[in-house]
């Protein structure tokens, strides 16, 4: 792929295909066919790294603190050099190629023998965590934490700066038996059984995704700039760890397994289709992907606001909520939680 080829020349002059939304699967066979970051600006691209680094935080793998940051927040050090913005990510844990959303919870080893290879077919690097068990299983505790991180990497997908994409049955919790590597079966492995869907975790997508409707600091057109906007005391995005302190400069190379996240809703500094300053609530996401329960202090607010409750991956019934700056939250192992502020 040469971002100078002819190929890019000829779309960006034709009348009708520069117009058009520009998405690149940017990988190939052979060398130098992975070009993820490497694409002119008008295209987006699916981001194989905001896939890679999810999953693994996720499945409970070091990564450093500063790579997941950039992931989710629209992957400026792939994209803002070259002036493209966040929505050149286009963010996803499952695509058509490899693990449906229910499979990568379930299976560490994949399972093509249906696929006549000897399962030697398909990707090898999945970064996938089983929760405790290979496949299907009558553990509560086991499926429970399944569900939970079901819940985890969808909610993260749609928390995330950039385009959001889901794999369609992921929502009805479609399984493909571990088979990563569907593409030569037209069968109930790839068939979309709408008869019997999960509704519990449909109304969940349905949840998640109505946030993403109602909260414009998830739709960001420019990247964060890590720092207060118009003189005002928040940075427009922050970190935090579960002592309530924001990190440190030498904590960023540093895996953390629990931490939050705080995007400033009315430090956007963008205009609306009237040219006026778009604004809205401010949210607070707390990570937590480690084995055990974290108690986490909530940072502050404005005084006249406090955090509420939207959803707690942990327990989907919980009610709305409030809380103080300065008060701690029981995050489970295993877990994401989503607040917004509110006036009192």
């Amino acid at each position: 792929m040469d971002k100078l080829g002819s190929f890019f020349d000829i779309i960006h002059q034709d009348p009708v295909l520069s117009r058009v939304k520009l998405i690149a699967e940017p990988w190939d066979i052979g060398p130098g066919g992975y070009m993820v970051g490497n694409f002119p600006v008008g295209w987006t691209e699916w981001n194989g790294e905001y896939r890679d680094t999810v999953r693994s935080f996720w499945a409970g793998h070091d990564v450093h603190t500063d790579l997941l940051a950039h992931r989710l927040t629209g992957s400026g050090d792939l994209y803002e050099r070259t002036g493209r913005k966040p929505y050149a990510s286009i963010n996803f844990v499952t695509c058509h190629d490899g693990y449906t959303l229910r499979d990568l919870v379930a299976y560490e080893k994949k399972h093509n023998e249906a696929n006549g290879e000897d399962n030697r077919d398909g990707h090898n690097d999945n970064r996938t965590w089983n929760c405790g068990a290979e496949g299907p299983t009558d553990d509560a505790k086991v499926i429970a934490r399944r569900n939970r991180q079901r819940r985890n990497l969808l909610a993260t997908v749609l928390l995330s700066q950039g385009v959001p994409m889901l794999l369609a049955g992921d929502e009805i919790a479609h399984t493909q038996r571990g088979n990563n590597n569907t593409y030569c079966q037209d069968n109930e492995l790839t068939w979309l059984s709408w008869e019997h869907p999960d509704r519990e975790f449909l109304a969940f997508v349905q949840k998640a995704a109505r946030l993403l409707r109602v909260e414009p600091v998830l739709r960001r057109r420019s990247f964060f700039q890590g720092r207060p906007i118009r003189g005002e005391g928040v940075a427009d995005v922050s970190w935090f760890k579960p002592n309530g302190h924001e990190l440190a400069d030498n904590e960023w190379k540093t895996p953390h397994k629990c931490l939050g996240m705080r995007l400033a809703g009315d430090q956007i500094e963008e205009p609306d289709e009237y040219g006026e300053p778009i604004t809205g609530d401010t949210l607070l996401a707390l990570f937590n992907a480690g084995q055990k329960a974290v108690r986490f202090t909530l940072p502050a607010t404005n005084p006249e606001h406090v955090w509420e409750l939207l959803f707690d991956t942990a327990d989907d019934h919980k009610p709305a909520l409030t809380f103080r700056g300065g008060d701690r939250y029981d995050l489970t192992d295993h877990a994401l939680v989503v607040f917004r502020t509110r006036t009192m």
